[in-house]
């Protein structure tokens, strides 16, 4: 039993393990000299020999307790035969939502165009490095999948004015949404993901009342869905405000916290595993600094199940040194 599953089914305490989000990327040099060859993103998340050799190359610098597969949220779209591209220094455009086409669309031709990343799944789990590590696959969560299909863009200075109009197209998307993201977990499952991860990264843009509806109910879907494979489940719901309510109902095995959030009150509010929170932004400063953010977070959590990583992704401009520090500091305590 890996470290990460003993505390994400044991609840052990003993233990505190660590991965980061966004591990595999911009800011190690040998995934920038690959990336410099392979401008077409999809194209790269789609070379499955390329996706393991950037997936395998932080287990190859640090001794982290987790691969987690080199891959985007956003491959949902891709295999619905909605038009993504990643354009720099924008993001992903996504082409316009043709829902006649894609309640047309089978099982077998989603499975076809994502073979490679299943392909990739089992690759890794198969690798010596992931000895005793985790394999992590994940998914987008449907509201955030959903507001990258309408929006048909990064949602950073606000939805379409629109966005809401049109409920049929709305319910009618969250559904094959739901339908192929489950299609998507079975698939890296099978291929031998341990735990999967729900990226829900736009949470945070709805109203409280709006929760229920968009979030909460079609997660706690996939959420069953996962469990049903005897898969653990972590959810992170970014910017979201009421993590307890957000646990009662969506019930994931663990729960993956941002760095808005006060770790203090979650401790008092979340009895189950808890895994990040500390701002990326520390890993841009100084050893010392480093060290005292991340001794808050394992004190705080020194009793409660919990899996180290950050409040969201680790930011391009980071040392590898200071990944490094980090993990040994971790690995130290």
């Amino acid at each position: 039993m890996t470290p990460i599953y003993k505390v994400l089914k044991n609840n052990n305490t003993t233990i505190k393990p660590i991965w980061i989000m966004r591990q595999a990327g911009r800011y190690l040099p040998e995934f920038r000299e690959i990336r410099s060859k392979n401008p077409d993103f999809i194209k790269l998340c789609l070379n499955e020999k390329l996706s393991a050799e950037i997936t395998l190359q932080p287990l190859k610098r640090f001794d982290l307790d987790a691969a987690i597969i080199f891959s985007d949220i956003l491959m949902l779209p891709y295999g619905l035969n909605q038009k993504v591209e990643f354009k720099k220094g924008i993001g992903p455009i996504l082409g316009n939502l043709n829902l006649d086409s894609i309640l047309k669309l089978n099982e077998t031709n989603f499975v076809e165009k994502l073979n490679p990343v299943y392909k990739l799944v089992n690759l890794i789990n198969n690798d010596a490095l992931t000895k005793n590590k985790s394999t992590i696959g994940f998914v987008g969560a449907p509201w955030t999948l959903l507001v990258y299909m309408i929006n048909q863009k990064s949602p950073k200075s606000g939805l379409k004015n629109d966005f809401f109009k049109d409920k049929n197209l709305i319910s009618k998307t969250l559904e094959i949404i739901e339908k192929f993201l489950k299609v998507h977990i079975k698939l890296q499952v099978e291929n031998g993901a341990q735990i999967i991860q729900i990226f829900d990264s736009w949470a945070g843009l709805l109203n409280e009342k709006d929760l229920p509806n968009y979030v909460y109910e079609p997660t706690v879907n996939l959420v069953e869905y996962t469990k049903s494979l005897n898969i653990p489940v972590i959810c992170f719901p970014k910017g979201i405000k009421k993590y307890k309510d957000y646990c009662e109902t969506v019930k994931p095995d663990a729960i993956c916290i941002d760095y808005e959030v006060n770790p203090k009150e979650i401790l008092k509010h979340i009895k189950i595993p808890v895994q990040g929170g500390m701002d990326p932004k520390i890993l841009l400063t100084d050893q010392e600094n480093l060290k005292k953010e991340a001794k808050k977070y394992l004190d705080i959590f020194k009793d409660h199940p919990y899996i180290f990583n950050l409040g969201h992704g680790i930011l391009p401009d980071t040392d590898p040194g200071m990944m490094d520090y980090l993990v040994k500091t971790v690995k130290d305590y």
